[in-house]
């Protein structure tokens, strides 16, 4: 099952109309390629993965032609035209891409492996030359990656807390410290609510956390995702992401997650909270997605004017009456965070990582295993269509089991033994595997983190008596997905392991190459080791477009990200400041299109560089398009982890 993101357009209601309008021009802009195919000039090029090459993997370039390639050669060379050192015939084409470009053709070259700059060019019937790439050591090639995705984060800091930077100026939505709490509204079928919302007696802080995406709501639903990604990666790659890491130490930005999970669970009174503000509004107020500004703006917009009263003030949503069940979902992927940051920070901070550990029992403990269809996400369900959450209490189950096996766990917890949370992880494991589904890592499954988890603490407290699912079971379930993605691959041009039209490419590619980096280390197989690396490199560059789907990381990247900030303030054509190490969308089924008042038009004349490449999948660096360069915190959360499995790897991954 591959669940799909749908994230509602910026203009409320007329989202969806909007999507369909783009939907029905990406259609006929393909339409037109093919009509034209037969009478442009042949054309090829050649796509790399633009952060490099490490030294002693995997290497494969490929080469896109509107034309058959018989009989052409390609070379590499030092630097930008320097000396050749290695030259090899193209061989057949991989497969059909388009019918403008219906020839990709694979250029390996894995036996250059000295450190340095290089080029490859092809001689044949149609010549076509890379830019230049690297081939280096893995930290020489991801270190200022891991460091932009760090980046990214801190621009996204909300509150009084934020960070100065060439994007941020000043605080944002410091009105959010005393919030007002109101039951979950009725929503129409556009996602607007329907008639006035339901105040509850009680405000909350909710201030800090990180915004969504390119706009600035908050969900429990995206935060607990990230928040468990950053510190496993904290947890697992010190000199990477945690302590010994420099400028890429993510441990304070970790904890500047988990302080605002902790804000939205009341922990005495057993109360969540999952939602700060509203995407779409109705014919008496405005909804976050129906303005383009500055979010410093938020705290007087409007003045006294009620249209902007929820834009001033946010509405936070409570999932329930205090004590009730919760949604599976979103107890399983805060107990995960909760349990994670007893992990990481009980000798550095024992108060916050007792009051953590404590939270993620009590959370885990409400979780409705017997949940009525559609699992609570965020307000609309439209935004983040989630179906699946045994994964998610998995999750959270084994990262409990491993805050108890360690010292320092404080007294009164419900469940004190380790085993007990073990137990609990094997049956939502084995649950998870008898529905017979086969996603990847991303926000709507974790069970490719969860397994993995799994295993890992099986071998450190030993498998129980009635244990559900053993390490053999765990694997088996690491391999089918990652079967399942090398069948997707092999069927692609490009080798990539999830469909390029299905919506969250970027962070699918990311996904898979931490899977595949996990297996790897669990076994010693290098079964999937080369698909790992080329799967990275195909979000890095290595496809039809030849872009990067991560802003600042390669040479060609996202300029016109659909995010106000760096619309309104960084620049249009990549050059500083950009929003750097934020994953956005990328290729998709469609590219969506409608502007606000004050967007900034981007590109600022106009054009679209990628169209020529765009098959059934589409790629318009457009702000207009959310559905291909809008970035997220979720989007970009595997991103550090395959930087780091890469960097920290004792072996080259890519010798299969």
């Amino acid at each position: 099952m591959i669940a799909r993101r749908s994230r509602v357009a910026w203009i409320g209601a007329l989202g969806l109309v909007l999507a369909a309008v783009g939907l029905a021009m990406a259609t006929i802009g393909v339409a037109i390629i093919g009509a034209r195919a037969n009478t442009l000039p042949a054309r090829a090029f050649v796509r790399v993965d633009q952060l490099g090459y490490p030294s002693p993997d995997t290497k494969r370039a490929y080469l896109i032609s509107s034309t058959a390639e018989s009989g052409a050669t390609y070379s590499v060379r030092t630097g930008a035209g320097g000396a050749v050192v290695f030259t090899a015939a193209v061989g057949p084409s991989l497969g059909r891409w388009s019918s403008h470009f219906p020839y990709v053709y694979a250029l390996d070259f894995d036996r250059v492996a000295s450190p340095g700059q290089y080029s490859l060019a092809v001689s044949g019937p149609v010549p076509a030359a890379s830019a230049p790439f690297a081939i280096g050591s893995a930290a020489s090639l991801y270190s200022g990656a891991l460091g932009n995705s760090l980046s990214y984060y801190q621009n996204e800091r909300d509150g009084p807390a934020f960070l100065r930077s060439a994007l941020r100026a000043a605080p944002a939505h410091v009105n959010d410290v005393r919030a007002q709490t109101y039951l979950t509204p009725t929503v129409d079928q556009n996602g607007a609510f329907k008639g006035n919302l339901s105040r509850l007696p009680e405000p909350i802080d909710v201030a800090g956390g990180w915004w969504d995406a390119g706009d600035y709501l908050k969900f429990v639903q995206t935060t607990g995702y990230t928040v468990s990604l950053m510190l496993i990666g904290v947890r697992d790659f010190p000199s990477q992401m945690g302590a010994l890491a420099g400028r890429s130490n993510f441990t304070a930005e970790a904890r500047f997650g988990v302080q605002w999970l902790l804000r939205m669970w009341n922990d005495p009174t057993r109360t969540l909270y999952y939602q700060v503000g509203i995407g779409s509004g109705n014919a008496t107020t405005l909804s976050d997605h129906d303005l383009w500004r500055l979010p410093q703006a938020d705290d007087r917009y409007g003045g006294h004017n009620p249209l902007y009263r929820f834009i001033r003030h946010r509405p936070v949503f409570r999932a329930g009456p205090p004590g009730s069940p919760v949604s599976p979902n979103l107890a399983g992927r805060d107990a995960a965070a909760f349990a994670l940051c007893f992990q990481v920070f009980r000798r550095r901070d024992p108060r916050l990582a007792a009051r953590c550990l404590r939270a993620g029992e009590h959370i885990y403990a409400l979780a409705d295993t017997h949940p009525r269809s559609p699992l609570l996400t965020v307000v609309p369900f439209g935004f983040y269509p989630e179906t699946e959450w045994r994964d998610d209490l998995e999750l959270g189950a084994v990262e409990l089991a491993n805050a108890l096996a360690r010292p320092g766990v404080p007294a009164g917890l419900p469940h004190p033994n380790a085993r007990y949370y073990l137990q609990q992880a094997g049956h939502w494991a084995r649950a998870y595997m008898h529905l017979g589904t086969s996603d990847t890592l991303n926000l709507y499954d974790v069970s490719g983190l969860a397994h993995y988890e799994l295993y890992r603490a099986i071998g450190h407290l030993g498998a129980s008596p009635g244990l559900e699912v053993g390490r053999a079971g765990l694997l088996a379930g690491l391999r089918q997905e990652l079967d399942r993605a090398v069948s997707i691959a092999r069927r692609d041009p490009f080798g990539f392991g999830f469909a390029w039209d299905v919506e969250d490419t970027g962070s699918h590619g990311f996904g898979l190459s931490v899977m595949a980096s996990e297996y790897a280390s669990l076994t010693g197989s290098r079964r999937f080791a080369s698909w790992g690396i080329r799967w990275l490199g195909n979000v890095l560059g290595a496809n039809a477009w030849g872009a990067s789907t991560v802003i600042g990381d390669g040479i060609t990247f996202p300029h016109c990200p659909q995010h106000q900030v760096a619309n309104l303030v960084g620049s249009l054509d990549g050059s500083a400041p950009v929003l750097a190490g934020a994953v956005v969308e990328g290729p998709s089924g469609y590219a969506t299109t409608g502007v606000l008042t004050h967007m900034r038009p981007c590109p600022p004349h106009g054009g679209d560089p990628f169209a020529a490449f765009n098959s059934r999948a589409v790629f318009r660096d457009n702000v207009q398009s959310y559905s291909n360069v809008e970035p997220a915190i979720d989007l970009t959360a595997s991103s550090p982890l395959a930087f780091a499995w890469q960097i920290s790897s004792p072996r080259p991954l890519g010798q299969g």
